[in-house]
């Protein structure tokens, strides 16, 4: 009972925050993109706090050194739950999250995505659409900021790999920058479309960054086993068995 009321609370105050952030940080919409994710930062850094202290969950992040200092970064992260997109905004200085496009269209949501310079992906534009991320994400780079990407494109359960989409090879491609690997194991405390936050640890972990120049082929073999290999791993740890192989699956 006392897990079920924990999550309860946290349920309440998730929701009650985001609107009460939402609308009272509107005004930065029309100041700057700085002060617009300054706002999406206080958010952030407000929901991990609500999980410690309703939820007894803490917050780990190991390998930050993996992460291009004072410069441009590319980072495709493992995505398990909602907290994966939550995290980097108050871990980066610079944020950007590639993510679909109709996030863009939900009301004051929405509003932030657009005003922060998301790169919002239409997952039907096909050829045209891949074009726009690779252009808009340039962009990003010029402006010094780090892209954060999923590569499989949605959340995937705990313990599985959804396939990796080619999005992210066409970006390290056409980025010229290094790709850093994320392995997390949120999905054992914020699960996908449930409705329990059971206490522990969610683990982050950034790994040795992937050098520019490598074949698109060798690319995402090696990013896929990389982020599969250490999200396994993380899951163990947490004393959750791994019954799916991790790393690249035969073709």
């Amino acid at each position: 009972m006392t897990l079920w009321l924990r999550s309860l609370g946290f349920n309440l105050y998730l929701y009650a925050l985001t609107v009460v952030v939402a609308v009272l940080g509107s005004p930065a919409l029309l100041i700057s993109e700085a002060m617009a994710l300054r706002v999406m930062r206080f958010w952030s850094l407000s929901v991990n706090s609500g999980l410690r202290l309703l939820c007894n969950i803490h917050v780990e992040i190991r390998g930050l050194e993996h992460i291009p200092s004072g410069r441009p970064a590319l980072i495709a992260c493992k995505h398990q739950s909602m907290w994966d997109t939550i995290i980097f905004l108050s871990l980066l200085p610079k944020p950007v999250y590639v993510l679909k496009q109709e996030l863009g269209l939900i009301p004051f949501f929405g509003w932030y995505i657009i005003a922060t310079g998301m790169v919002r992906v239409d997952r039907e534009g096909h050829a045209s659409a891949l074009k726009k991320m690779i252009a808009d994400s340039k962009r990003c780079i010029a402006d010094g900021k780090t892209l954060v990407i999923f590569p499989e494109g949605t959340r995937a359960p705990v313990g599985e790999k959804l396939e990796y989409k080619p999005g992210i090879a066409a970006m390290y491609h056409q980025l010229g920058v290094g790709c850093t690997p994320a392995a997390l194991n949120s999905g054992l405390f914020w699960p996908r479309r449930k409705f329990l936050r059971p206490p522990g640890a969610i683990v982050l972990e950034f790994l040795p960054p992937i050098a520019p120049g490598l074949n698109r082929r060798d690319f995402m073999a090696t990013l896929e086993e990389r982020i599969e290999a250490a999200t396994g791993k993380l899951l163990l740890e947490a004393g959750h068995a791994v019954t799916n192989p991790s790393g690249p699956q035969p073709a």
